[in-house]
């Protein structure tokens, strides 16, 4: 996807318009379904069976649990403990278990099995728990407790993370690696084809009331056509990750509706903020000025107000604060690249000491808007003389060109409310250490301090203080460069009552479906 020469303004113009041409193609005539089985499609691959590495299908899934989990407003509410309290000073934590708990091969949640799992995934630095300054975790006689070797407010918060999800004994082989999920969910696993297809079954021993949808199968689809065509066509009751035209489809078929909601996500360029072009903080800001978010968002999310002009979306009310927003000023753009000692070559790109400034960006197919935007991005940046080659690619390529310094450039889709408590992941977006999915090579002592006094336990306005000086300065360094933010959708089958979306995506809350009569 390299362009050779530098466009116009009427190139960029074409790409734009180009990203939203529709296919011309008739709906096809929806069939009648053949089975009770509710059948979900999306576009998300499970590629292990570890809870803290894709155990998020099996939250969705409601095969596995956490000790704490969130409702539909963001609220933490009990999960696989019924309660839970803290000493004065937050050092101690304890979760008291439910009653009547047993996972699905038929043994009992004890206090023993929580502490187990919950130790093997603290050992896991891909989990949030691995933060948690965890001195010791204790099995009571109902009870979990853990002992911190200093103050943690959100332990609650992080324990409703995915990774997390209690998983009983026999879960695991001789050397600690995830071999069966099992879980003590409302479902419970019947098949397994990784990376793209998972079966369950309604657990009869389910503590709770028992689900109305007694079969559930889900296929990972890669392609937005198939899963448009899916939609429409009855090929499956719910289907996620709808790319713009696969959306008008569904609205303007019989028997599907779309429902969507504004998630706590937003698209973003994740920048090498220790490569030789990208450390100049003018490069990042021209960067920035050459975007015409509102035009892609219009032409790639057909919805005008996505266009991001900060980091964290309205969605998060507390983080969404008064900076001067970021704005399309190619003229500025190009000032900044001047200044930074850039100028055009016989090319038009631009160049300085004999080298041009030429860039790398990996996105990656999981969302579908992704590679449209990438392609956006680049004819924006070589209007003002920017060279950018776009790779798509695995997503697991990004964290692996963080690790080992070769990345340049992402186009990533990053949720900031994984956990009930978007601190949780806000702090290890800006870790000082750099994040896979947030910052790379840049820290600022402001944002620590800032991040380590909200996890103090900071209220009122002056934790509002310290969340307005981490928009501040992300929105001054811009080590993140904030694209649009998004809106999660999906199609429903008529076939389907109940359906909501959960826009912490917890869960799907399958239990709660019934058929429509």
């Amino acid at each position: 996807m390299r362009t050779p020469t530098r466009p116009k303004a009427a190139t960029l113009a074409a790409t734009l318009a180009g990203l939203v041409a529709l296919t011309a193609c008739d709906a096809n005539a929806r069939g009648e379904a053949d089975t009770d089985t509710l059948r979900i499609a999306g576009p998300f691959e499970v590629h292990s069976l570890d809870p803290t590495a894709d155990g998020e299908i099996f939250t969705r899934l409601q095969v596995s649990e956490t000790l704490v989990t969130s409702d539909l407003e963001g609220e933490l509410a009990p999960g696989l403990a019924s309660s839970w309290s803290a000493s004065r000073d937050h050092t101690r934590w304890e979760f008291d278990l439910a009653a009547g708990v047993t996972f699905h091969d038929g043994t009992e949640l004890t206090p023993e099995a929580a502490v187990e799992a919950l130790e093997r995934v603290a050992a896991e630095s891909a989990s949030p728990l691995a933060e948690v300054p965890i001195n010791d975790i204790i099995a009571g006689d109902h009870a979990v407790t853990f002992e911190l070797d200093k103050s943690f407010l959100t332990l609650p918060a992080v324990l409703t993370h995915y990774s997390t999800a209690v998983l009983a004994p026999a879960s695991y082989d001789g050397e600690g690696r995830v071999t069966e999920v099992l879980g003590t969910g409302p479902y419970r696993v019947t098949h397994v084809e990784l990376p793209a297809s998972i079966q369950v079954s309604r657990f009869d021993d389910w503590r709770g009331e028992t689900p109305e949808v007694e079969e559930v199968s889900f296929q990972a689809v890669g392609r937005a056509e198939s899963r448009a065509l899916m939609a429409v066509s009855d090929q499956a009751d719910v289907v996620f990750g709808l790319e713009p035209a696969g959306r008008e489809r569904v609205d303007a078929a019989d028997g599907v509706t779309m429902e969507s909601t504004l998630q706590p996500r937003t698209i973003l360029l994740k920048v090498n903020a220790e490569h030789p072009f990208l450390s100049d903080v003018r490069v990042r800001r021209a960067l920035s000025f050459a975007l015409d978010r509102e035009a892609m968002a219009d032409a790639v999310l057909r919805e005008r107000e996505l266009a991001a002009t900060q980091l964290l979306p309205p969605s998060l009310a507390a983080w969404h604060s008064h900076v001067e927003p970021l704005t399309h000023d190619q003229d500025a753009a190009r000032a900044l690249l001047r200044e930074a000692g850039w100028a055009p070559g016989p090319d038009g790109f631009l160049q300085k000491d004999g080298r041009e400034l030429r860039l790398t960006l990996l996105t990656y197919p999981d969302r579908a808007e992704l590679p449209a935007l990438a392609a956006a991005i680049q004819a924006a940046l070589a209007e003002v003389g920017v060279d950018v080659e776009v790779e798509v690619t695995n997503s697991s390529e990004i964290p692996a060109g963080q690790a080992d310094g070769s990345l340049e450039l992402a186009l990533i889709a990053k949720h900031f409310a994984l956990v009930s408590d978007p601190l949780v992941d806000i702090a290890d977006v800006f870790a000082p250490e750099g994040s896979d999915w947030g910052v790379m090579n840049w820290r600022s002592p402001e944002v620590d301090r800032a991040v380590d006094a909200l996890r103090a336990g900071a209220s009122g306005a002056q934790a509002q203080q310290h969340r307005d000086t981490i928009v501040a300065t992300a929105q001054s360094e811009l080590p993140l460069i904030p694209v649009a933010w998004y809106r999660m959708n999906a199609a429903v089958s008529d076939r389907v009552d109940g359906f909501v979306i959960d826009p912490l995506e917890t869960t799907w809350r399958l239990s709660d479906l019934t058929w429509a009569s």
